[in-house]
């Protein structure tokens, strides 16, 4: 008889102090680190951030960098919000939006480890792996149940829950994936040392 995949409840890393939307209202370079080991939940599932992209409104791989769009309009908004997207007609992809309203800045979360509602996550994905079930953008989102129906919402509400890291990681830093301009520049960060990226460093 296969052995039932064991329960996170009781393992769970503690939370550290639920962030507020102000967290977000400085610049996107300083919110893209402070992130990694920051904990990502959507209606109670989900883990550790270990993975993320910058994206500034001067930059010409963001999506904001030609001004608003119907799609991309929450980006010039107020900090403290989602932006969902869809990738190449396949997958969604969440954003958090930074700096003050007009900056059209944000960041991409890549990665998480998965530690609160294994159970759904792994029904969402289909597999077992807890290192495949979040280890990519669009993987995320389908472990989260993340739509376009997350995009525009306060990051500080339910169903959304994004709480402190307990303590400081040791962060890597990197060029930016899956892009075809400014693509020298080191805006993706990563937790040294996991197991749960989309991509090594």
């Amino acid at each position: 008889m296969a052995q039932k995949p064991r329960s996170i409840s009781a393992t769970a890393p503690r939370l550290g102090k639920a962030l507020k939307r102000s967290f977000f209202d400085r610049s996107v370079h300083e919110v893209a680190p402070d992130l990694i080991g920051a904990t990502f939940l959507v209606g109670g599932a989900g883990g550790i951030i270990t993975e993320v992209e910058a994206y500034h409104h001067t930059d010409p791989a963001a999506h904001s960098y030609r001004g608003p769009t119907p799609r991309n309009q929450v980006m010039f908004g107020p900090p403290g919000f989602s932006y969902v997207y869809r990738s190449y007609g396949i997958h969604w992809c969440v954003n958090f939006v930074c700096e003050e309203a007009g900056s059209a800045s944000a960041v991409l979360i890549r990665a998480i480890e998965p530690t609160h509602g294994l159970a759904a996550m792994r029904r969402r994905r289909g597999l077992e792996d807890e290192r495949a079930l979040s280890s990519g953008p669009g993987k995320l989102c389908e472990a989260l149940g993340i739509t376009i129906a997350h995009s525009e919402l306060p990051l500080d509400r339910a169903p959304i829950a994004l709480h402190a890291r307990t303590e400081a990681p040791e962060i890597i830093t990197g060029v930016r994936i899956g892009i075809t301009k400014a693509v020298d520049l080191p805006w993706r960060y990563g937790l040294k040392g996991s197991k749960f990226l989309s991509k090594r460093f």
